[in-house]
């Protein structure tokens, strides 16, 4: 095993004296830190926090993406490094690069196999997201985008109570109305945290077919744009359900490399992101 290598055949090594949520004080030299969650999962949030980590870097920012969700840490397998080794030295373990121009931490990395669950209770879950940020190399990354793992419970709050002088919360939603029950409490949360809600953004918002080219609107459309309103909460943008998306993710690559159009859409997201968080 070289020098500095992480074991892939064993968990981290992590002690179960866990402080009191609190804002971490290890976590710095990041100019920007973008939440992204949603009151559900099954919404797409790990297909926005990829690609929106991934349109930021084509702006020409250094970006990082900490994939928080520790039983599903799916972000290395849609960027195509889920086979890659963490290494670390003196200053701290090395995120893992991409040829996106994106470093990433996530729990894949540390897991012996794919299949291998993380069969973990809170305190573990809490000391993993803290070692994410803490003592992984963060510094001078102009953003840092955390996936946050499903709903509002212990592991969401763990995540949003760590982070110091987050920029804010960007919540991915589907347009049906059941879906959107969950983005009220997701917006609640953010609140009562007293987290910057920078936006919603609607995601499998039509499918367009890849015979006809013609838009079906299998969960409804607009849902979540009516709600922004309604709320005073900014809309960010929708986005198609594109069966390219699905197989590109599936093979590794992000839905901004596969098509143009979603590319399009993901570039204007990432502007109005950018537009708020450095006005």
């Amino acid at each position: 095993m070289a020098k500095g290598e992480i074991k892939m055949n064993e968990p981290p090594k992590l002690q179960l004296n866990v402080p009191p949520p609190g804002k971490s004080e290890k976590y710095k030299g990041v100019k920007h830190t973008l939440l992204v969650m949603s009151g559900k999962g099954g919404v797409g949030k790990s297909t926005v926090a990829v690609n929106l980590a991934v349109s930021l870097a084509r702006l020409g920012k250094k970006v990082g993406l900490i994939d928080a969700d520790i039983n599903g840490p799916d972000d290395p397998k849609m960027l195509g490094i889920d086979k890659e080794k963490l290494f670390a030295n003196e200053e701290g373990i090395i995120p893992a690069e991409t040829k996106y121009g994106v470093s990433i931490i996530s729990m894949a990395f540390l897991l012996s196999t794919e299949d291998t669950a993380v069969i973990w209770r809170g305190a573990l879950r809490h000391k993993a997201v803290q070692q994410f940020l803490e003592e992984v190399k963060w510094e001078g990354m102009d953003y840092v985008v955390m996936d946050f793992p499903p709903g509002t419970g212990d592991e969401a709050l763990t995540v949003a109570q760590l982070v110091p002088d987050a920029e804010g919360v960007i919540i991915v939603a589907t347009p049906q109305d059941i879906a959107l029950l969950d983005v009220r409490k997701a917006i609640n949360f953010a609140t009562q945290l007293k987290l910057r809600v920078l936006g919603l953004v609607e995601n499998m918002s039509g499918l367009i077919c890849p015979h006809c080219g013609k838009e079906i609107e299998i969960f409804g459309k607009g849902g979540a744009e009516k709600l922004a309103k309604k709320l005073g909460i900014d809309f960010l943008g929708s986005l198609p359900f594109l069966p390219s998306i699905v197989t590109g993710a599936d093979s590794g690559v992000p839905g901004v490399e596969v098509d143009k159009s979603f590319a399009g859409l993901f570039t204007g997201i990432a502007e109005k992101v950018v537009k708020k968080v450095e006005k």
